[in-house]
C-alpha cells in the first residue's frame, strides 16, 4: 500500500503541477483540500482525470463517496487498490 501511497503523491505532483513539492512532504493521512495541501475543486477534477488515467478508475463528479475518497492520499490508495484487478 505504501508504493501506490507513493505513486499517488507522485501523480498530484505532476497532474497538479506543484513545484517546490515532493512526496516525502505529503502527508499520507493530511486532508488534500483546504488544509493539508489545500486543494481546490479544479485540482479534484485534473486528479480525478489522471486517476483515471493512470489506474482506470471513474470517479462521480460531485457525490458524498467520492470526497470521502478524495479525503487524504491514505483514502484514494485504499479507492484504487480496492478497484485493482487482483
Amino acid at each position: 500500500m505504501q508504493a501506490l501511497e507513493h505513486e499517488i503523491k507522485e501523480l498530484i505532483i505532476s497532474s497538479l503541477s506543484l513545484e517546490d513539492i515532493t512526496p516525502e512532504d505529503i502527508d499520507s493521512a493530511a486532508p488534500l483540500f483546504v488544509e493539508g495541501l489545500g486543494l481546490d475543486s479544479i485540482d479534484a477534477l485534473e486528479l480525478g482525470l489522471a486517476l483515471q488515467k493512470k489506474y482506470g478508475v471513474s470517479l462521480s463528479a460531485d457525490s458524498e463517496e467520492t470526497r470521502r475518497h478524495f479525503s487524504s492520499v491514505r483514502a484514494l490508495s485504499e479507492f484504487v487498490a480496492a478497484r485493482q484487478p487482483s
